[in-house]
């Protein structure tokens, strides 16, 4: 144990101190075929050995067959982007929306980090939809909103058709679900273009408003130019404060900290994670929206469904669009506030090795504290990986505390519950959406969760890096999925009533969801 500890020291201040130069060499250059079939075989081998449903959606022939003609289509030396264009693509077709694959990125000296810290991408503030078959700007938290509205044509001459056909290769979806990757895409568009690009101090976007066609160059600016107006510090004056004020000061950054907890607030989005209002003249409607399943969420939840139960409400709208998903114990406490009988939010989890816990702590990624703390008392974590787990008709089960039968939440809400999704409700958003739907519970609005209905292979993540090209695999290690199934496998959540995002609507800022909903409440 004391030799891997130093190994994993001596490892990690070599890499700290390769300089910027030297890794960018390492990772630019072109790697041998031998080496690259290597690499895949590495893959293979690690989904197999980790990945509970590696066959759910895919038999093992099909993708034996696909992972040797990958093999065969390497045939030159490939740059280590190269080769995860090819990777990805294979591994995507495993269907499990949780697989993710990565490379190395070129990194910057440290000047030059240093200068961009004080700076903004433009194009990074802005929020896109898709609708009608196209890329639409419907946000900006930058200073010009004229160009909200806009549709994209190109980015950087590249057609936005084009790119979206090339990320839909790269990434996975739970299933044979389609409606995730146009959804997931244009809500992460900054991002996949930034992993696929790199670094640009610039970026030109061809946009169309109404008639008008037009191009508008992005680049970085200074963070406090997003400020209305800017405020010379040297011509202000200090405020001397009274005692009195001071603890008035203290006791409103207090309240206003407490309640960015409470209600997650994000300060590079400027705005909040979790909210909770009344619609309309009275109490009889109210609107939930929660964007993630993250943060501290306890008293945000006992706080709603207390105003719920004083008003008495009668309709309650969940809007879990774009949630990408998250904390089970978070849904497993928001289910508990909807049901009103005993419930499992979820059944014990399919692993394939007793070591879960251990092998998701030594991941490549995690800290170095964090492994050594592995290595220690490894001997505990075996012990408690081994009393979680048991076997069960030839298979490997992990039990989750929330795979227990839980009461319903003596706060529970029992009035009328709608529920918004769409194809970007994936993950813990789909497994809280499939039970809703199947313990009839909710009258679900929008379109086919991202998140396949029977369970996704998520819970605890192994990280590897392949030897060679150092791209980077994240393996789902638990089948997490809840009491209620459909025929055929495979799909989303489906909605009770289907409803797709009208441009115009958008545009006008009108949610179609929301007010189908107010119709149908007052036509009933």
């Amino acid at each position: 144990m004391v030799r891997r500890l130093l190994y994993i020291l001596i490892v990690t201040f070599s890499i700290s101190c390769t300089s910027v130069k030297t890794y960018n060499e390492q990772i630019s250059v072109s790697h041998s075929i031998p080496d690259m079939h290597k690499d895949v075989d590495k893959a293979y081998k690690k989904l197999q050995k980790l990945h509970p449903k590696l066959y759910g959606y895919i038999t093992k022939e099909k993708l034996d067959f696909k992972f040797d003609s990958l093999k065969k289509t390497i045939d030159k030396p490939l740059k280590t982007k190269e080769f995860y264009e090819k990777l990805a693509p294979v591994i995507a077709e495993v269907r499990q929306g949780h697989i993710g694959v990565n490379f190395p990125k070129l990194r910057l000296e440290k000047e030059k980090k240093e200068y961009l810290k004080k700076k903004k991408f433009e194009f990074n503030e802005l929020d896109f939809e898709y609708i009608d078959e196209g890329l639409w700007l419907t946000n900006t938290r930058g200073q010009d909103s004229s160009i909200v509205g806009s549709q994209l044509l190109k980015v950087a001459g590249e057609e936005v058709t084009d790119i979206f056909k090339k990320q839909r290769k790269l990434i996975a979806a739970d299933g044979y679900n389609e409606t995730f990757y146009n959804r997931i895409i244009a809500h992460r568009f900054s991002g996949y273009l930034h992993k696929d690009r790199g670094f640009i101090d610039s970026l030109s976007v061809v946009m169309k408003k109404n008639d008008s066609v037009f191009t508008r160059v992005f680049r970085y600016i200074a963070k406090d130019s997003f400020q209305k107006k800017k405020v010379d510090t040297a011509k202000v004056k200090p405020i001397v404060l009274t005692k009195l004020e001071r603890k008035e000061l203290k006791s409103k950054r207090k309240k206003i900290h407490k309640e960015n907890i409470k209600y997650g607030y994000s300060k590079k989005r400027k705005e909040y994670t979790r909210s909770f209002n009344f619609i309309g003249k009275d109490s009889s409607i109210a609107y939930m929206k929660i964007r993630e399943f993250s943060g501290s969420y306890k008293e945000f939840f006992e706080e709603s469904f207390t105003k719920l139960d004083s008003a008495k409400t009668k309709n309650l709208i969940l809007d879990l669009r774009n949630n990408p998903g998250g904390s089970i114990a978070q849904i497993t406490k928001l289910y508990s506030y909807l049901t009103p009988k005993e419930f499992k939010m979820v059944n014990e989890s399919e692993v394939l090795t007793r070591g879960t816990l251990l092998k998701s702590m030594m991941s490549y990624n995690n800290p170095l504290f964090v492994k050594i703390i592995g290595g220690i008392f490894s001997p505990a974590f075996i012990t408690y990986d081994l009393i979680k787990t048991h076997k069960k008709d030839g298979k490997l089960y992990y039990k989750l505390s929330f795979s227990k039968s839980k009461e319903p939440n003596p706060l529970r809400y029992d009035g009328k519950l709608y529920v918004i999704i769409n194809g970007a409700s994936f993950s813990a958003s789909s497994i809280l959406s499939a039970n809703l739907k199947g313990s009839k519970r909710a009258t679900i609005i929008g379109e086919e969760t991202g998140g396949a209905y029977n369970g996704t292979v998520a819970g605890l993540f192994k990280y590897i890096k392949l030897p060679t090209s150092k791209v980077r695999i994240r393996i789902g290690l638990m089948q997490v999925d809840g009491p209620y199934k459909v025929t055929p496998d495979g799909y989303g959540v489906q909605p009770d009533v289907k409803i797709l995002p009208k441009l115009e609507d958008r545009l006008n800022g009108k949610d179609t969801h929301v007010q189908w909903i107010l119709n149908a409440i007052e036509n009933n």
